[in-house]
This record gives C-alpha cells, structure tokens and sequence, in this order.
C-alpha cells in the first residue's frame, strides 16, 4: 500500500507492505469554525487573568513576541488578528519581537511572508539578538550559575504578550507557552546553560514531560523572573488549521493547550518496530537537518535496538552549513566520539543539544536520510544517505527476519508515539 509522508512543501509517497506496516498519526481535530472570531474571543475571555485590553493603559509600551521562520504557526493570521485587537494602541508605541532564540534571523522578505508586508511596514518589526550583550538585561542566574539574559526590548515593555503554537517538543515536552520568552528571547550563553549535557541527557528531558522535566521547568523560572506575560498560543492540524486557542496566564492557558495536544498527539503502540519511517512534519519544520533531529526523536521512541529508522527531511537550507551544529559534527569521527566530547568536563558547544541527542538516537539505530542534502553532506553527519525509501524499508525488514513490523510517522514529531509498557 501507499503511505504519503510530509516533505518540504508537498508529500512524498511511498510503497509500504500492508501486512506488516502500523500507520501512526495523531488523531484528527477539525479546525475551529471561524479562527478570527475564536481568537479575538480568547482575548477578550482569557484563562486565569483579565482580559488582554485590561492589561493596556494609555502609553503603555507593548512588545509581542512571535515564532521564527522554523515554526508552522499561522503568525499570518494570528499577529493581524491580534493587531486589530490592539487597534486602540498606536503604532509607535508597538514593538514586534522574533523570537529566533539561537536560530538565524530572518530576513525582510521572510517576515513580510510570515507576518504580512502590511504588518511590517506599520509596525517596529525586530529580530532577537542572542549574541549582542547590548540587547539583553540580566534576571538571575541559571542552576550552574550562568547569567540568565532575557531580550532588553521584551523585559522592559510595559505589556508583554508571547504567541505561538503548542505541539510535542523532543525535550521540553511541550513547544508553546513559556518558551516564546526562554529560550526563544534569551541570550546565547543562558540556552546553552540550560540546553547541556546534562539537562538533555535527563530521562524526564523527553517529548509530554514539563512537569518534573529539570530543563523545562528551568526554562519556567527564568521565564517568570520578567514578570506577568500575557499568553496566545494556538493548536494546528496537518492543514496548519487552528483547532484551539489558549489565552491568559502563560501558565494556565498553555497548560490547558497541553492537555488538548496530549489528547491528539499520544498515540500508544503494544510493541517496538524494527523499522521505523519518519519525517520532520514537512515545511517549514523540515528546513534543515537541525530541525530534523526532533522526528529522528519522534521515531526512536518506539524503535527495536539495532532497527533501522529512515528519516525524511528536506532539508533546503543544509545542515546549515557551517553552523555550529556541523561544525561540530564535522569535527568528531563518529556519534560515540560526539556523546565523549560532551562527558568531558568544560566542553561546551553551540548547538550540541542537537548532536546530543542524534548521537543517542545512533546508539539505539542505525538512521538513514533521505533530503536535498549531498551524500557527502549527509555522511559528514554521521548518517547514511537514503534514496529510495521503499527500498530501505525493504531491505530493513529483509535483515530484521520474517516476522519484521514496520511503524510509519507520516507528520513525524507532531505524534507521540509511546509503548504500551512505557
């Protein structure tokens, strides 16, 4: 049978064995009746606090912050409709905040894109700057005793309203609420305090875990030390449909959104696979083999030690090339090398959370890619370039024996799949 699986901005199909394939996707929400009308009705009826327009008093500054190019929320949608929610408010005194964390910024045609020509020729449109100690203020200390930076222009606005999406998160549990202020506005140094060995190598550190998860709940805590934020937060089907909105204390309204999540997204399996096929739920998570780390993640939940996991990711902007993340996979000669370079005391590197965690991956599977990437490019990685999927899934079950299954994640880390023993 014919399974198709998200890829870039399209679907690939592909030639599975009926008799032997289990087909995982989060169950289905509808999208809401009229999204406009069920977002200006969150923010005038929000969860745990007062209406966002009692929040504003005249001259207030207000700093709004959205998700990056890498995130599928429909800021096209949602940052008019909110705007025109704060109609009253002028312009000048309105400042909107990419929250890219350590990603790239984006550039001036992305953001007319993500959030409309109009949107950014009316108003102050800036990207954070995780590395430039001039746009940042100091809240605290972080558990190892690192300064916790937060973005100067969202820590000192009188009004501060964070947005995004709430979906499954490889290791904080849950993408959304707190997140669009750390790490999503924090400094560099402060993510990659919070983002080490060992907060990553932490078994709560995982997909559904916030509570309890050492790493998310310190991401809660620098969070709050800047104060009361007011939260919109969506939930999206596979259309990037909006199925919820989660309005009002940053706490409250994102955990009601990560119960409705949890409800669509854990998908329970009796047994692990010996093949498993993911993706990175296509663009624009699947921009690049970064990204691609979470469905490799997504897939080895419930991956038989020594299967084969297949990974279907894009990837048009690379690895990135020369990021910290290739460089620093270019720089060790296997995974095992990867995971001894982070035990060893005083290493630290950006973006080795994502090694990290492919690197474990690796330990459990051997993973295959199949991308725009080069062969070289994918090798440089450490992974093994893969061409033709059904033939890998072939060849995979063929070496696991007669008796091989197969598990398919055709939106990749938007299931949580889990084993019913886990």
């Amino acid at each position: 049978m014919k399974v198709k699986l998200a890829y870039g901005r399209g679907q690939l199909s592909v030639e599975v064995p009926k008799d032997r394939t289990t087909v995982i996707e989060p169950t289905h929400a509808s999208g809401v009746a009229d999204e406009r009308g069920a977002v200006l009705k969150a923010l005038r009826e929000p969860l745990g606090t007062a209406p966002l327009a009692e929040w504003i008093k005249p001259g207030d500054r207000i700093c709004i912050s959205f998700t990056d190019i890498t995130r599928a929320t429909p800021n096209e949608r949602l940052i008019p409709w909110l705007l025109e929610h704060l109609s009253h408010v002028p312009p000048e005194n309105v400042t909107l905040l990419n929250q890219l964390g350590t990603h790239r910024p984006n550039t001036r045609e992305e953001l007319d894109r993500m959030l409309t020509p109009e949107v950014v020729r009316k108003y102050r449109v800036i990207n954070h700057e995780p590395e430039n100690p001039a746009a940042l203020v100091q809240f605290g200390v972080t558990r190892d005793g690192t300064p916790a930076l937060i973005n100067k222009q969202l820590a000192e606005a009188d009004v501060r309203i964070i947005t995004g999406f709430i979906e499954p998160h490889f290791f904080a549990g849950f993408s959304g609420g707190i997140k669009g202020i750390m790490p999503g506005t924090a400094g560099l140094q402060t993510v990659m305090s919070n983002h080490g060995a060992t907060n990553i190598g932490d078994p709560n550190a995982t997909f559904g875990i916030t509570d309890g998860n050492p790493l998310w709940e310190e991401l809660r805590d620098i969070a709050l030390r800047v104060g009361p934020s007011f939260l919109l937060n969506v939930t999206l089907n596979e259309q990037r449909q909006i199925t919820g909105v989660f309005a009002g204390d940053i706490l409250r309204a994102h955990k009601a959104g990560i119960e409705f999540v949890r409800r669509s997204a854990m998908q329970r399996v009796e047994a692990p696979f010996d093949v498993v096929v993911t993706t990175n739920s296509g663009y624009p998570l699947d921009l690049n083999l970064y990204q691609g780390v979470k469905g490799m993640s997504a897939g080895a939940r419930i991956i038989k030690p020594g299967g084969t996991l297949i990974l279907a990711c894009e990837c048009r902007e690379g690895v990135p090339a020369d990021s910290p993340l290739d460089k620093l996979l270019r720089s060790a000669s296997s995974p095992e090398e990867i995971l001894a370079m982070l035990a060893t005391s005083g290493f630290v590197r950006a973006e080795q959370w994502q090694a990290q965690i492919q690197a474990l991956v690796q330990r459990k599977a051997k993973v295959l890619v199949y991308s725009s990437l080069s062969d070289e490019v994918v090798r440089a990685a450490h992974l093994t370039p893969c061409h033709d999927i059904s033939g890998a899934i072939a060849k995979g079950l063929n070496n696991a024996g007669p008796n091989a299954t197969l598990a398919v994640l055709p939106q990749g880390p938007l299931t949580i799949p889990y084993l019913a023993d886990a």
